[in-house]
């Protein structure tokens, strides 16, 4: 079949998914009530189901009051018995895939449970979506005239008494649809290799040649690997080795620090940059329109959505509300309720609301990623607006930073202590201290607050980072690649003293 057939034929199939998703646009509260009512009948008959009285339940408010919003660690022990061979426990299908992640901040494996409901109807469902969207928006797309290159983690899949786990990029690679393994590149081994420097060699051979249209991966490791091909070719400008490149679609960490970065290696103002939001525990938010960071809230992959009013989070009886009830530009916890039997589980992240209709939001940070030592409540969103603003006014560029908290000592104030690794170092590193404290303090008037007249926080501190020290933080870690990112903030200063002991090694 010619190739312009096959790009036709795929463009019709999914822009019929357009209809579906006007479907959730134009009623979503009724879809997500639904999707509740669903998730409690199907599971009515597991052990988390019949604890909790599920044939019961036949509204928002008694599901609230009834069912306990839940953290990892007080679900592990149903999903440890799930993964030792035990079923309909806390789904009613049988699961055997399980993500594997760190996360960013417990060196404790989480085996994140991934239904085969979620695979179709989340996962994959996600990322047809993304490609319906941005056809829809891009009509003289020539996206399948070429293929996708793709950047997942670094783990291949193991088993245990007949349960596989693995990084869910893994997990996907393995039950990738046909239409997908066709379109994409590197192979499926060269993608499940575990070793994270000899999978970059061997993505750079063998992508190198292909007609590659679009890629897709976590910005920071991309551009690792961007960096690398130009290396190995000789090149200056993607754009040279792939003239059709068109998208990059990316998530993960914010892309704010590295946009400009990018736009140097893809010299295209027709280039397109999409993002979405996903997790081993679902596919939830992609970026509908051309040129903007908001994402839509995809309200139909069988995840039920509440949110936790952030100022009200560490209190004895946080605020919790329904999507019908959330507001404009307050930061939330997500809590979530999957068609892989998590139930209100507490996935980490913080979003706002842009838009209430449709449903957009951005991501801001992490539930353990702020810092609120001295009442300043800063989260990554800040630091990251904050950085890229300091980067353009000093023509610097960064690639990787943390930042923590140095607490107050006898009449000492406190302040924030900051290591930042930069590609391209400002001349002036004094005037790009103080465009990034003065930009924070316009983003967040609890940090301009705190640091007025220095009242409670002295000007924040910089460390300028040697070259891959971050690099080599995770590599001692054993955390190269894939979905592994640096803490941006913290309450408590470990990764940033142990970033200022590996600052004086030699490597």
């Amino acid at each position: 079949m010619p190739i312009s057939i096959i790009n036709s034929f795929a463009s019709w199939v999914l822009k019929q998914r357009i209809h579906q998703i006007e479907l959730f646009l134009k009623y979503p509260n009724e879809v997500q009530e639904e999707l509740l009512h669903n998730l409690l009948v199907a599971s009515e008959n597991t052990v988390f189901g019949k604890k909790y009285d599920f044939s019961s339940i036949t509204s928002y408010q008694t599901f609230a009051e009834r069912v306990p919003i839940a953290t990892y660690e007080e679900l592990q022990p149903l999903i440890e018995r799930t993964r030792q061979g035990e079923q309909n426990v806390f789904w009613e299908t049988p699961i055997k895939w399980f993500a594997k992640s760190s996360g960013t901040t417990n060196a404790k494996s989480k085996f994140i449970p991934v239904s085969n409901e979620a695979l179709e109807d989340c996962h994959y469902k996600g990322s047809k979506d993304l490609l319906c969207l941005y056809l829809n928006n891009n009509e003289d797309s020539e996206l399948f005239l070429g293929k996708s290159l793709r950047l997942g983690g670094s783990s291949q899949i193991y088993e245990n008494n007949n349960t596989y786990f693995g990084d869910l990029s893994a997990i996907l690679i393995e039950n990738m649809p046909i239409w997908a393994e066709f379109s994409s590149t590197p192979s499926n081994k060269t993608s499940l290799m575990s070793e994270w420097e000899s999978k970059i060699a061997a993505i750079i051979n063998e992508t190198k040649v292909e007609n590659v249209t679009s890629f897709a991966g976590v910005p920071s490791w991309m551009l690792v690997l961007m960096n690398k091909v130009l290396e190995n070719t000789g090149k200056e400008s993607l754009l040279e080795i792939w003239p059709n490149l068109e998208v990059y679609f990316h998530g993960g960490v914010s892309f704010s620090p590295y946009k400009e970065q990018y736009k140097k290696i893809l010299p295209s103002k027709d280039f397109k940059y999409y993002e979405i939001y996903n997790a081993s525990e679902g596919f939830f938010a992609i970026q509908d329109l051309n040129n903007s960071s908001d994402l839509l809230l995809m309200l139909d992959y069988g995840i039920f959505y509440e949110f936790i009013t952030m100022d009200t989070f560490d209190s004895e009886n946080p605020k919790i509300v329904r999507l019908a009830d959330v507001e404009l530009n307050k930061n939330y916890a997500i809590v979530i309720t999957t068609n892989s039997g998590l139930w209100r589980y507490l996935i980490g992240d913080t979003v706002r609301f842009t838009s209430l209709n449709p449903y957009r939001i951005r991501v801001t940070g992490r539930t353990k990623h702020h810092i609120n030592v001295f009442g300043e409540e800063l989260m990554v969103e800040n630091t990251d607006q904050a950085i890229a603003k300091a980067c353009q006014i000093t023509h610097s560029e960064v690639k990787d930073y943390t930042v923590a908290p140095i607490f107050m000592q006898d009449k000492e104030k406190g302040a924030h202590e900051w290591m930042i690794e930069f590609k391209k170092k400002p001349a002036d590193v004094g005037l790009f201290q103080k465009v990034l404290d003065e930009t924070l303090q316009t983003l967040n008037s609890d940090y301009e607050a705190k640091r007025y007249n220095n009242m409670t926080l002295n000007p924040l501190v910089i460390n300028v980072a040697r070259e891959n020290l971050f690099y080599d933080w995770l590599k001692e870690r054993d955390k190269l690649g894939g979905q592994h990112k640096i803490p941006r903030l913290s309450n408590q200063r470990d990764y940033l003293e142990q970033l200022k002991e590996m600052q004086v090694q030699t490597i």
